[in-house]
C-alpha cells in the first residue's frame, strides 16, 4: 500500500520505492494515465508540489518524498442536488460507491431530470460539505439495482475511466432467468448493436460492438422454472447482459422488453460486488452490495460468499 494523508484542500502521498527514478510527468501519463489536458491544468495552476515546493516536472523522484496535490477545491457543483437517503457501501476521500435503487436513472438524462442518483450522490456530498464535481464511472439500467462507482473529482474520474477501459475494475451481477441452464458455466461471446425496429432496445447483430458475458448457475427453482447466475462482463454495452441471456433463450424474469414475463415487476438483475485496486494507494476494494428488492431466491444466497 502507498502512504497517503489529507491536508486541507492538498493531498499528499508518499512517494514508493517503485516510483524512484520517475518524473512526476511519468507518475501522471502513465501510472494513473491523466489525459494531457488535464496535467497541463494542474501544471499551470501550480496544483502540484513537491516536498512543499512548485514541483519541478521533470525532476526525477525518490523514495518518501512527499508529492501534493490540490485536489480538494469547492466548486460550482455540476448536477442539482436531490435528497434522498442512500446507501453508501464504500467512501473515501477521492471516491464512493453507491448501492443504487431500482426505479432510477444513474444520472440526468434532460437538463429538467434532477432526480437521478448522480443528483442524489451530489446531496450527500454538499450536505458533508464538499462541493465536488461528481462522476459517475459507469451506469446501471433505471431498473437495475446494485453497486455504482463515483469519481470526487476530475483527476479521480480519468484514472478510474483507465482502469474500466483496462477491465481492471470488475463487476458481479446476480440475475434471475427463465428456464433452467443446462450448463454449470459459459460465456456469451456476440456483438450487440441497436435495434433498429425500436428506440430503446438492443440486439446481438454482427454488425455490433464487441461484448462478452461470462455466467455460472447457482441455484435452480424447478417449480418455478427458473435459474438464479452470477455474471460477470469482459465489456460493458448497454443492456448486455439482459440481450445475451435472451438471445440464448434465457430472458431475465421481469424483463418484458427482452422477453420476460412479468413475475417480478422490473428486471430481476442486481450488481452485488465490485472489486478493484485503489488508483492512489493501491489497497484492495471490494464492495458487497446489500439487496434491496430483490426476488425471493437472492436473499438464500450471501454476498460475501461470491
Amino acid at each position: 500500500m502507498i502512504h497517503t494523508e489529507n491536508k486541507g484542500e492538498w493531498f499528499e502521498l508518499t512517494v514508493p520505492k517503485n516510483w524512484q527514478g520517475h518524473t512526476i510527468t511519468k507518475v501522471f501519463k502513465e501510472i494513473w494515465m491523466a489525459p494531457k489536458k488535464q496535467i497541463h491544468y494542474l501544471r499551470m495552476n501550480k496544483q502540484v508540489r513537491l516536498n512543499g515546493e512548485s514541483a519541478n516536472w521533470e525532476q526525477e523522484l525518490n523514495a518518501h518524498d512527499k508529492l501534493q496535490i490540490q485536489l480538494f477545491i469547492d466548486i460550482p457543483m455540476n448536477l442539482v442536488p436531490f435528497y434522498k437517503d442512500l446507501n453508501i457501501i464504500y467512501e473515501d476521500s477521492h471516491l464512493l460507491v453507491v448501492n443504487k435503487p431500482a426505479n432510477m436513472s444513474t444520472h440526468p438524462n434532460s437538463p429538467e431530470e434532477t432526480d437521478s442518483l448522480s443528483n442524489a450522490v451530489a446531496y450527500h456530498l454538499l450536505a458533508q460539505g464538499e462541493a465536488r464535481k461528481i462522476k459517475h464511472i459507469h451506469r446501471l439500467d433505471k431498473d437495475t439495482t446494485g453497486a455504482i462507482l463515483f469519481a470526487k473529482h476530475d483527476l479521480m474520474g480519468s484514472m478510474l475511466d483507465g482502469m474500466l477501459e483496462k477491465r481492471e475494475i470488475k463487476r458481479t451481477y446476480l440475475a434471475l432467468v427463465h428456464g433452467l441452464l443446462k450448463q454449470k458455466k459459459g460465456e456469451i461471446h456476440l456483438p450487440i448493436g441497436r435495434d433498429r425496429h425500436h428506440p430503446t432496445r438492443r440486439r446481438v447483430s454482427p454488425s455490433g460492438q464487441d461484448a462478452i458475458t461470462h455466467f455460472e448457475v447457482l441455484k435452480k427453482d424447478i417449480k418455478k422454472n427458473t435459474t438464479l447466475i452470477k455474471c460477470s462482463l469482459d465489456t460493458g454495452r448497454t443492456h448486455q447482459i439482459r440481450v445475451h441471456l435472451s438471445h440464448i433463450g434465457h430472458p431475465l424474469v421481469g424483463d418484458n422488453l427482452y422477453g420476460g414475463q412479468p413475475i417480478f415487476l422490473r428486471p430481476a438483475l442486481h450488481a452485488v460486488k465490485m472489486e478493484f485496486l485503489h488508483p492512489f494507494t493501491m489497497e484492495e476494494i471490494v464492495c458487497h452490495a446489500p439487496f434491496l428488492d430483490e426476488p425471493p431466491i437472492f436473499q438464500e444466497i450471501d454476498p460475501y460468499d461470491l
